[in-house]
């Protein structure tokens, strides 16, 4: 419990920094996001390659994809990810039905819109640690309601 809470503070500690350092203005609402996507994204690759290291390589994105939900996921966020569905052409959709970031936040529509700031570092991380794998991706969120998050992974394919 002291651990979840402790990265929540750092979580929003990180976030309040880079709303400042990004000059924010009430007319530029998220010059923060891609800070926070940079943060989140060199924290995955180094987090991926310290889990992988003694590992087999994977046999495709689907099993990268998979170690994302399950070992990763484990690691950061003391829980496996709820639901994984995909179309088997490269887009995979993870599902945390109760993400500890914003849990700690409002389990109401009330802060719905300021969810992006928040789910931005964790963007970073998935979309890290797979580039770390070797899979080049775009990673977005959304919430349908508070505080179940849907990660979209769309593998790029070269």
């Amino acid at each position: 419990m002291a651990d979840e809470t402790l990265f929540a503070l750092l979580h929003m500690e990180m976030i309040s920094h880079a709303h400042k350092s990004a000059g924010q203005e009430d007319e530029d609402q998220g010059k923060h996001i891609p800070i926070l996507e940079g943060m989140g994204f060199r924290v995955g690759q180094g987090l991926s390659e310290r889990l992988t290291k003694d590992s087999p390589s994977f046999k495709d994105d689907l099993d990268m994809v998979k170690f994302i939900c399950k070992d990763f996921w484990t690691i950061v966020f003391k829980k496996q990810i709820d639901n994984l569905r995909t179309n088997h052409q490269g887009t995979y959709v993870l599902q945390d039905n109760r993400f500890l970031l914003l849990t700690q936040i409002s389990c109401s529509k009330q802060y719905l819109e300021e969810a992006p700031k928040f789910l931005a570092y964790t963007c970073g991380l998935i979309k890290g640690a797979l580039s770390n794998l070797g899979v080049s991706c775009t990673v977005s969120a959304e919430v349908p309601v508070m505080p179940t998050c849907k990660f979209q992974v769309i593998v790029s394919k070269n």
